[in-house]
């Protein structure tokens, strides 16, 4: 069988990640949604998504394919539904639709002429950034059983401090001496070829994917993960890395998601908290205005390539979209467009000539390639975001 992840109505909700990939690629628990599905069913997936993204994330049709919404993350009986579904068959959760059957044939979807099979598990659905932090804990629990069964961990080293060991997992070529893991709270993953350097406290659920760097006395709570080669230091809360991101010294990141080939400066802080203790409202792409959470807690959610420079500091909810360059004293606004130069005391626009100078600098010191697919994509969100900008 042939399975397609489409983005479904969520897309909008998941800005300013959804900006640059589809829904399926975004990372929560220690795998991307795509990475799960793919374990679960034992098959590669392709991805119905925008078009301007459709050329990187390509989709392949075959004669009978099953179509899932990516915004559902998999379980047992998720997964056996979709793996049963039949022709004219879909499987819904209320008025969602989470899988549907299709044939090359098909001209057009009509689930009116569908058998609807109804979904009644209370799984984890992503339809909000800030479900990325909040859901978490969840994630790296299901995620820590799938990759872990039937596997043993390669041996914790000697001299560590640990708590509850049988919920640690450390994979082959991790190193770690001379820290505190607690997993009395949680479960602790240690991904392929990372280090934990001495003096850091980690506290569960946490996962340190492949190639990642915990920094010397770093202090982590979680759950938190920090994704493929990133590196953190300083405090952690509840937060959330994609991949080849930074947090690399002292200062505060709480309730925060940030995306790819992001950099947070030395001394950088995120408020968490409103000094009123009341709900903290995120900029919403759809309205164009600020919109109610229901989060007491909730900080900084930050697009790909975005940067900010030593000592900034992130205001209670900050949106900070793709390719922003922040600096300067004071807090910059509470939403930052994408492709904005300056902090404080105002922005300009930052041009994509130069933002494609330090994107390309930025991974080839990763051994990367910033290929012509990745400057379209920017290139479409700069053009996209220009409204949002005071040119």
């Amino acid at each position: 069988m042939n399975y397609i992840l489409f983005d479904g109505p969520s897309r909008n909700n998941l800005l300013p990640f959804t900006f640059t990939r589809p829904v399926a690629d975004i990372r929560i628990g220690i795998l991307t949604i795509r990475e799960k599905w793919e374990t679960f069913l034992d098959s590669t997936t392709t991805t119905v998504t925008e078009d301007y993204l459709s050329d990187k994330y390509p989709m392949v049709e075959m004669d009978e394919n099953i179509m899932i919404n990516a915004s559902y993350l998999p379980n047992l009986e998720l997964v056996e539904m979709i793996k049963n579904l039949k022709e004219n068959q879909a499987v819904f959760k209320g008025e969602d639709v989470i899988a549907f059957f299709t044939k090359d044939t098909q001209e057009d979807v009509n689930f009116e002429t569908y058998e609807a099979l109804e979904y009644h598990d209370d799984g984890i659905k992503i339809e909000h950034t800030w479900d990325i932090f909040s859901k978490n804990g969840d994630a790296i629990q299901d995620d820590f059983n799938l990759l872990t069964e039937g596997r043993k961990s390669k041996p914790i080293p000697p001299g560590n401090n640990v708590i509850d060991p049988e919920n640690i997992f450390i994979e082959e070529g991790a190193k770690l001496q001379f820290v505190t893991l607690n997993a009395s709270t949680g479960p602790i993953y240690i991904g392929k070829d990372t280090e934990i350097m001495e003096g850091s406290i980690i506290r569960g659920p946490f996962a340190l994917c492949e190639g990642s760097i915990v920094k010397m006395g770093a202090k982590i709570y979680g759950p938190t993960t920090i994704g493929p080669y990133s590196k953190i230091g300083g405090e952690v809360n509840n937060s959330v890395l994609f991949a080849y991101s930074n947090k690399g010294h002292d200062g505060f990141l709480g309730n925060s998601v940030l995306g790819e080939w992001c950099n947070l400066g030395a001394d950088t802080n995120t408020s968490n908290l409103k000094n009123n203790y009341e709900e903290v409202r995120l900029w919403d792409y759809q309205t164009e205005g600020f919109a109610k959470t229901g989060l007491q807690f909730c900080g900084l959610m930050m697009g790909d390539h975005s940067k900010c420079g030593i000592n900034t500091m992130f205001n209670t909810g900050t949106v900070v979209g793709v390719s922003a360059n922040i600096f300067g004293s004071g807090f910059p606004r509470n939403f930052v467009p994408s492709f904005s130069w300056g902090g404080s005391s105002g922005f300009t626009t930052y041009l994509t000539k130069k933002a494609f100078e330090v994107a390309e600098k930025v991974m080839d010191r990763r051994h990367m390639a910033f290929t012509e697919q990745d400057k379209a994509i920017l290139e479409h969100v700069f053009e996209e975001t220009k409204k949002y900008r005071r040119e």
